[in-house]
């Protein structure tokens, strides 16, 4: 049976954006920089999801995965590739036995509005082709009416077609319109058995935003202190630069902890961000920024 929720927890949305703006004026220094853009960079989700993919396409991203700049020494993996589920072993036959994983939309993505059969359908599909994880789309219609119980209900009954996949809950928070909204999301997915939250598809703006992650976050935390059980955290979309990365990692490290400061339970879902952080590492390396161009796009 599915909990009653309300708006239990109410966010004060100026206290949340003055502590979002002291995270971002920590100074970060030379080699501490250095581990958070790798750390950074082991934690992007490498995304593509558009009509238009390819087999080759996915083909090229799995190796880009493998091979970020070579002429870079040390560089890690990114943590997964992420792909629609008909794309899904295509990914994981060119990611081979390396330590990235395949991750697939599902449910209906990116508008999640279908039937229960159909996504648990587009599930199963995903991990029976060899997923890792499932990437999910809450019905933001139902959220938005009120009726919490059919979220939570679906959530669970998506998270149990995953089998040993581990669900990335995403709630669209640029359609939520509160921060209360936001955090009522937060607690019905992380109730009904989220591995990870999840701010948005990338397909809506505004989407990832430092105060709707804080309060995710939080959402996180206050679960955490309740049931000493770990949640991962998310942020897709709009996060393009190794700064704001950073940033982000200050305010998950201040908020939760070192225990969350791996790709096992914090995801960047922001495929150009990669490259950025490997520009901020060839200057580190070389003195000097060389040219985008000589950096795969996909």
């Amino acid at each position: 049976m599915s909990p009653n929720f309300r708006h239990t927890v109410l966010i004060d949305q100026t206290g949340v954006e003055e502590r979002v703006a002291r995270f971002n004026t920590r100074s970060i220094k030379k080699e501490t920089k250095l581990s958070g853009l790798k750390l950074a960079l082991n934690m992007i989700d490498l995304t593509t999801l558009e009509g238009k993919d390819t087999d080759g396409k996915v083909k090229q991203l799995c190796y880009k995965a493998l091979h970020l700049s070579d002429d870079i020494p040390g560089l890690p993996t990114v943590a997964a590739i992420c792909v629609y589920p008909n794309h899904v072993k295509t990914a994981r036959k060119a990611l081979g036995n390396s330590a990235v994983k395949v991750a697939s939309v599902a449910t209906a993505f990116p508008s999640g509005n279908s039937t229960l059969q159909v996504k648990l359908d587009d599930t199963r599909f995903a991990v029976m082709e060899g997923a890792d994880e499932v990437d999910m789309v809450i019905s933001r219609g139902e959220f938005l009416k009120g009726n919490y119980t059919f979220v939570f209900d679906e959530i669970a009954a998506i998270k149990d077609a995953c089998g040993k996949a581990r669900l990335k809950v995403i709630l669209e928070t640029g359609e939520l319109s509160t921060l209360d909204n936001v955090r009522l999301a937060s607690d019905i997915a992380i109730a009904a058995g989220a591995d990870f939250i999840k701010t948005s598809t990338g397909k809506i703006q505004p989407a990832a935003t430092m105060p709707v992650t804080l309060v995710m976050l939080e959402a996180i935390k206050d679960h955490y202190l309740k049931t000493n059980n770990m949640v991962g955290m998310k942020p897709a979309g709009g996060i393009s630069t190794a700064k704001s990365a950073l940033q982000y990692l200050v305010m998950l490290y201040e908020t939760l902890g070192p225990d969350w400061m791996s790709n096992q339970w914090f995801r960047f879902g922001a495929s150009s961000l990669a490259n950025d952080i490997i520009l901020q590492l060839g200057k580190e390396q070389r003195g000097v920024y060389y040219s985008k161009d000589y950096i795969s796009i996909d």
